[in-house]
């Protein structure tokens, strides 16, 4: 019990890391532009995006993604203000507020997708077979098989 509490927490603690590069990288890039295609900004967001889903699959809870998130979102912030020189990595223009919000949509729709794995299965239901006059031989006798279909657990296949 203590092993997996742990070993859920150092999860966590590498996932914030990796955001933050994640981060970090896609801040630095993404006011990249080639013509009018800005290539910084797509770049950054596929990378951010797919980390952000490959934590959640791999783990299989949003705990892992939403520290990649925060990771992410923490770094942009933090390098976001003016630094000691003067310099600023995020400037106030439209490419960099859309950074801002894409990387906080794409946390937000990542940590709050569902979880398909833990739905009830779905079962399909069976027709019932028509009733025959007494006089005539069943097909479901004892004696005789029938072909399984998907879905059919009657079978000895299970």
């Amino acid at each position: 019990m203590r092993n997996g509490w742990i070993s859920r927490v150092l999860s966590w603690i590498a996932a914030a890391l990796v955001g933050g590069v994640f981060g970090v990288a896609g801040t630095i890039g993404h006011s990249l532009m080639w013509g009018p295609v800005p290539v910084g900004l797509l770049v950054g967001a596929i990378a951010c995006g797919a980390i952000l889903v490959a934590i959640r699959a791999l783990t299989h809870h949003r705990g892992a993604t939403l520290a990649a998130g925060l990771g992410m979102l923490g770094m942009l912030i933090l390098i976001s203000g003016v630094g000691p020189g003067g310099s600023v990595v995020v400037e106030d223009t439209f490419s960099g507020r859309i950074w801002t919000y894409l990387v906080a949509g794409l946390v937000l729709l990542t940590v709050a997708w569902p979880s398909f794995s833990r739905l009830p299965a779905r079962t399909v239901a069976q027709e019932p077979v028509p009733s025959l006059p007494s006089g005539e031989p069943d097909a479901h006798d004892a004696g005789a098989r029938r072909a399984p279909f998907l879905g059919d657990r009657s079978s000895g296949e299970s």
